[in-house]
C-alpha cells in the first residue's frame, strides 16, 4: 500500500515477510535466489567449514546462522559502541581463522568511532561538524564460544587516522601462509582534492609539514589523500592508510618475513602494498600467493589490481592520488603538490599499473546492460578451476561487481589461468546493491545486498530451472474478518514456455487451501498467519514465497511533521527533524516506537542514482542532522519508520534537495583548463555545486592552447594556484590569468610542436572499405599502441577525419573543441571536420618501418568537404610504435576552410578530460608542416 505523505512515499508492511526484490537477469541456467534477508545493511559474508554462515552488519552487529535453512539468525557478536556508523563507515571486514572452529577466533576490521589511542563511543554514529570528525580504526579478534562471543575482544591494531567520513578501512582475510592480510582507504575526501587542508581543526591527523591545526598548502602538504604515499616520506612516522598489511593475527605485528621487516617504523614493517585509495574488497586467487584488489576510484577510473607475491615482494606502489588508472590524476597534479611531481618523474617501473581499468563513462562488457556513470568496484572472488556446477566457462574466473552500477561481471581465466581482461563478460545486469561476493562451499557465486539487507546466490543448473515464486497480498492487515485478495502473476520460469501451478496454503498449517494464479481468502479471527505459496513447473520443481498476513490490527500511520521537501539544505546546515504517529489499536505511539533513516543518493543522471548511507537514528520524535559535504547531483532521504505493539511497521520518506550555487570558472586567454575538485574543465565553463561545499580550484601550469604554452600568473581576486573554497550563496566567477608563449602540451604530459618542410607520408597498402557520408570501420592495429597511458589492438577510421581506439558507436561529423566530456573516445583528429568520401577520394592505410620503429599509416586521401563538390583535401596521421603522433599535409588551398577554420586538430584522453589541442576552428594548417605530438616519458 502506497501513499503520498509531505511530498515522500509511505510505505506499510509486516515484521517479517518475503517480498522479495526484483530479481536480477544472469544468464541462461542461472538463477538467483534471496538466501537471508531481514538483515540490517549488511556488508560482509563468511562461511564457516561446520556449515555455520557469519554476516557482519554495518552497525558492528554479527549474526551467525545455522546453515542455509535457518531463517533465525543468533547474535554473535555487538560492537555498536565501538564501531563508528556514520555516512561510509562502518564494520566491513569479517573473517575466520584458518581452522575454525578448532581455532575459535572470529577476526573483524571497522571503523572506530573516536581517535587512535582515544575512546569509544566519542560522537555517537553521528558528527557535530562535517568534516571535523576525526576518526580511526580497528582490526580486532573475538573467541568464539558456540554461536556467541565469549571475553572480550581482543585489539591487534589501531591505526588509520581519517578526517572524512569515508574511504576507512577496508577487508582482511587470511593467506595462503597463514597471515592475516588487510587494506584501508586513504580517510580522505570524495568531493574535493584532499591534500589535508580541510576541517576544524585542519590537518587533525597531524600529518606533516603541520601540526594539527596548521595550515596545509601545496607543494609541500602531506595530508588528505597523501597518506597513501606517506611510507615514502620517512622522515616522520608511517600511516596505514592506503595500503595492504601483513601481520601476525595473534599480535597485530608485521611478520619478520615480510618484505621491509627490516624497517625501523612499525608500520612500514607491516606494508606490503601501498598508493591505494578505497581497496574495499579484494581476494586471493586460489592456489596462487597473488591478492586480487578492486580498488574504488574517483572521477574517471576504477581499477583491478593484481599483487602477485605480497609476502616476498618488492613492495609495489599503485599510485594513489597521483595516479588514477593509468594516467595522472588531473585534481592532484594541477594542484603541484611535490609528493606527485616527485612521482611524475622517478623511474620507470616506480609506479605499478592496474591489471585493468575502466572508466565511469565506458561499458565493462559490450551489451551488458549496465548503466555508465558512477562506479565503485565492490566485490571480488575466484570460481574454482575444477568441481563446480557452474559452466566451464567460469573455471578459474574472476567475478567482480559494482556497488554504484548495481551489476557483477566475470573476468574469465586466459590459457595460463590469470584473468583476462579481453574476455570479460556480463553476468548480472541488475544486481541489489552488492557490497560482497563469495563462491560458498557449494561453488555457487554469493553476494551481499547493503541496501535490501539480503544474502543471495547464483544457482546454476545445465537441464530445467526452477521457477522463481512471488506472492503478494492486499491488504497485509486489518480487523477481523479480513479479505485478502493474492496474487502470484509476478510469478517466472527462466525456461521459455513453461507452464506454472499455483497453490496456496493461506495459514501455514501445511494444507494447501486453493489453486491458481489469483486467490481470495477471508480470515475470520485475530492472528497472524504465514500465507504461503507454492509455484511448480510441469516438470516437479517448485519455488515458494512467503506473506504475512496480520489480522486483528491495522498498520500505523507514520508521519513526518519537519523537515518538509520545501527545505533547501546547504552543507552543514542543522536540520531539524520531527514526527509522530498514530496506530488504530494502540493510539498514540510513543518515541521509542520511531527510528529515522537518512541516506544521500548520489547520481550521474536523474535516472542512475546509487546510495550512500549516512545516519540511522532510533527511538526518536525529534532531533537534527547536519547536513552532509557531497558533490552535486545528489539529494538526501529521510524515512521516518514506525513500529506498533504487534512488530507491524510502516514508512514514510521525504526527499530533501539542496540549495546550489552556480561557480563560473574563466581565464585570460580563453579557453585555458581549470581544474575544479579533479576535473580539468575547458574555460569558460560553469558548474552547479551545492553551497557551502568545500572546492579544490586549481590552474594547471603549464598548459597548451592553440600552439602556445601558458604559465599562471594570478586570479583576479588574488590567492594561491591551488585555492579552497567553501561555496558562496551567490554566483560567482572566478578568473585565472595566464602568460603565453609558443607550444603546446596537455596535462598527462604530451607535447605538441610543429615542423616546417616535412615530406608528406602516403598510405599505398591497403584501401578501406569508406565511402560516402558518415561512415566508420574498425582497423586491426599491426602493433600494439599505446595512448594516454593506455594500449589498443585495434582502431575506428571515420571518413570525418578522426581515429579513435574506443568504439564510437557513430561517425561524427560536427566537430568540438578539446577535451569533449560529451563523447570521450580516445580520439586522434588530425582534420575532425564534415567530410564526404568522393569517387575520386579514398580512405586508405600501411606499414612502414621495421620493430622497433613501425609506423601505422591512415591518409584522407583528396577527400572532399561537405557541402562543397570541389573542394578536395588530403592529410594522413603517423603513428610510430614508441607512441609518436604526427600529422601530415597536402593540397590545401587557400581557401580557409581547407586550412582548418572548421575543424578540430588534436588529440584527446580516453574520458574527455585531457586532450592536446593544436587548433579548434582556425586556419592555421599549411601544406609541409608537420604537428607532432610526443608522449611524455616512461
Amino acid at each position: 500500500m502506497l501513499a503520498v505523505v509531505l511530498g515522500g512515499t509511505m510505505t506499510v508492511g509486516s515484521p517479517a515477510g518475503d517480498e522479495r526484490p526484483a530479481q536480477a537477469t544472469p544468464p541462461a541456467g542461472f538463477t538467483q535466489q534471496v538466501v537471508f534477508s531481514g538483515l540490517t545493511r549488511p556488508t560482509k559474508l563468511v562461511f564457516s567449514p561446520d556449515g555455520r554462515i557469519f554476516v557482519g552488519q554495518k552497525n558492528g552487529i554479527i549474526k551467525v546462522f545455522d546453515g542455509l535453512s535457518d531463517t533465525t539468525a543468533t547474535v554473535f557478536a555487538d560492537l555498536r559502541s565501538n564501531v563508528y556508523d556514520f555516512e561510509d563507515l562502518g564494520l566491513i571486514g569479517l573473517a575466520l581463522a584458518p581452522d575454525f572452529p578448532a581455532d575459535p577466533w572470529v577476526y573483524v576490521s571497522y571503523s572506530y568511532d573516536g581517535m587512535i589511542g582515544g575512546s569509544a563511543p566519542t560522537y555517537n554514529d553521528a558528527c557535530a561538524a562535517i568534516g571535523s570528525c576525526p576518526a580511526s580504526s580497528r582490526v580486532s579478534r573475538l573467541r568464539a564460544d558456540g554461536n556467541v562471543m565469549t571475553g572480550t575482544e581482543q585489539v591487534l591494531l589501531h591505526d588509520w587516522c581519517q578526517q572524512i567520513e569515508s574511504h576507512s578501512i577496508g577487508d582482511l582475510a587470511f593467506g595462503p601462509d597463514g597471515a592475516l592480510y588487510v587494506t584501508g582507504g586513504d580517510g580522505a575526501s570524495g568531493t574535493f582534492t584532499d591534500y589535508g587542508q580541510a576541517g576544524n581543526p585542519t590537518n587533525p591527523c597531524g600529518d606533516p609539514p603541520a601540526p594539527i591545526g596548521g595550515a596545509m598548502t601545496p607543494p609541500t602538504a602531506e595530508g588528505g589523500a597523501l597518506r597513501s604515499q606517506d611510507v615514502r616520506t620517512p622522515a616522520d612516522p608511517t600511516g596505514l592508510s592506503g595500503t595492504l598489511i601483513r601481520i601476525n593475527p595473534t599480535t597485530g605485528a608485521a611478520l619478520p618475513d615480510n618484505p621491509w621487516a627490516s624497517s625501523a617504523d612499525a608500520n612500514t614493517r607491516r606494508i606490503v602494498a601501498y598508493g591505494l585509495r578505497n581497496p574495499y574488497r579484494w581476494a586471493f586467487r586460489p592456489g596462487t600467493s597473488e591478492v586480487w584488489l578492486g580498488d574504488v576510484g574517483w572521477r574517471v577510473w576504477e581499477e583491478i589490481n593484481r599483487i602477485t607475491d605480497p609476502a616476498g615482494g618488492p613492495v609495489r606502489n599503485y599510485g594513489w592520488p597521483c595516479y588514477e588508472g593509468n594516467v595522472r590524476q588531473n585534481g592532484y597534479r594541477a594542484a603541484g603538490l611535490e609528493l606527485c611531481s616527485s612521482l611524475y618523474t622517478a623511474p620507470a617501473g616506480t609506479v605499478t599499473p592496474p591489471h585493468y581499468t575502466y572508466a565511469h563513462s565506458q561499458q565493462v562488457a559490450a551489451g551488458d546492460g549496465c548503466p555508465t556513470g558512477g562506479s565503485s568496484p565492490s566485490g571480488v572472488a575466484f570460481y574454482p578451476r575444477g568441481g563446480g556446477s557452474y559452466p566451464p566457462e567460469y573455471a578459474g574466473a574472476m567475478f567482480f561487481a559494482d556497488y554504484a552500477r548495481g551489476c557483477i561481471w566475470a573476468m574469465r581465466a586466459g590459457p595460463d589461468g590469470v584473468p583476462d581482461p579481453a574476455d570479460i563478460v556480463a553476468f548480472s545486469a541488475t544486481a541489489a546493491g552488492p557490497v560482497d561476493l563469495v563462491v560458498g562451499p557449494d561453488n555457487d557465486l554469493y553476494y551481499v545486498d547493503l541496501a535490501g539487507g539480503s544474502v543471495r546466490r547464483f544457482h546454476y543448473s545445465s537441464g530445467n530451472q526452477p521457477p522463481v515464486a512471488v506472492a503478494r497480498a492486499t491488504p497485509t492487515s486489518g480487523s477481523a474478518p479480513l479479505a485478502v485478495a493474492f496474487d502470484a502473476t509476478g510469478s517466472t520460469d527462466p525456461d521459455p514456455g513453461e507452464i506454472l501451478t499455483y497453490r496456496w496454503d493461506f495459514t501455514g498449517d501445511g494444507t494447501f487451501d486453493a489453486t491458481g494464479a489469483t486467490a481470495n481468502h477471508t480470515y475470520p479471527t485475530v492472528g497472524t498467519y504465514p500465507a504461503k505459496l507454492r509455484v511448480s513447473d510441469a516438470a516437479g520443481r517448485t519455488d515458494t514465497a512467503t506473506v504475512p498476513i496480520m489480522v486483528g490490527t491495522d498498520a500505523p500511520v507514520p508521519v513526518i511533521d519537519s523537515p518538509t521537501a520545501a527545505l533547501n539544505w546547504v552543507v552543514g546546515q542543522r536540520i531539524m527533524y520531527s514526527g509522530h504517529a498514530t496506530d488504530p489499536q494502540d493510539g498514540e505511539l510513543p518515541p521509542s516506537a520511531l527510528s529515522w533513516h537518512l541516506i544521500n543518493r548520489h547520481c550521474t543522471a536523474p535516472d542512475n542514482c546509487h546510495t550512500h548511507v549516512v545516519q540511522d537514528i532510533a527511538a526518536s520524535a525529534a532531533g537534527s542532522f547536519l547536513a552532509p559535504d557531497h558533490e552535486y547531483p545528489s539529494y538526501l532521504e529521510l524515512t521516518l519508520t514506525a513500529t506498533d505493539s504487534g512488530g507491524l511497521t510502516a514508512s514514510t520518506t521525504v526527499r530533501l534537495d539542496p540549495r546550489t550555487v552556480s561557480l563560473t570558472l574563466a581565464s585570460e586567454p580563453s579557453g585555458l583548463q581549470l581544474n575544479l575538485d579533479g576535473t580539468n574543465l575547458t574555460t569558460p565553463a560553469t558548474r552547479q555545486v551545492i553551497v557551502g561545499a568545500t572546492t579544490t580550484l586549481s590552474a594547471p601550469d603549464p598548459q597548451a592552447y592553440r600552439s602556445s604554452s601558458y604559465t599562471f600568473a594570478g586570479w583576479s581576486d588574488g590567492g594561491a594556484r591551488t585555492r579552497v573554497l567553501t561555496a558562496p550563496e551567490t554566483a560567482t566567477t572566478y578568473t585565472a590569468t595566464f602568460t603565453g608563449a609558443p607550444g603546446c602540451g596537455d596535462s598527462f604530459g604530451y607535447t605538441c610542436t610543429t615542423v616546417g618542410g616535412a615530406p608528406f607520408v602516403p598510405a599505398d597498402q591497403t584501401v578501406l572499405p569508406l565511402t560516402g557520408d558518415e561512415a566508420l570501420t574498425r582497423v586491426e592495429l599491426p602493433f600494439p599502441v599505446t595512448f594516454y597511458g593506455q594500449r589498443y589492438t585495434s582502431a575506428w577510421v571515420d571518413v570525418n577525419g578522426r581515429l579513435s581506439f574506443q568504439d564510437p558507436g557513430r561517425s561524427w561529423g560536427v566537430n568540438t573543441p578539446l577535451p569533449d566530456p560529451a563523447a570521450p573516445n580516445a580520439a586522434i583528429h588530425p582534420f575532425w571536420d564534415d567530410l564526404v568520401v568522393r569517387a575520386d577520394s579514398s580512405i586508405r592505410t600501411a606499414l612502414v618501418g621495421a620493430a622497433p620503429d613501425r609506423r601505422f599509416v591512415v591518409e584522407w586521401r583528396n577527400i572532399g568537404l561537405y557541402g562543397s563538390s570541389s573542394a578536395r583535401i588530403t592529410f594522413s596521421v603517423v603513428i610510430a610504435e614508441s607512441g609518436q603522433i604526427t600529422f601530415h599535409y597536402a593540397d590545401l588551398n587557400t581557401k580557409g576552410r581547407e586550412k582548418g577554420d572548421s575543424a578540430t586538430v588534436g588529440i584527446e584522453d580516453p574520458t574527455g578530460t585531457d586532450a592536446t589541442q593544436y587548433s579548434v576552428n582556425q586556419p592555421v594548417l599549411v601544406n609541409g608542416r608537420a604537428v607532432v605530438f610526443t608522449p611524455p616519458a616512461p
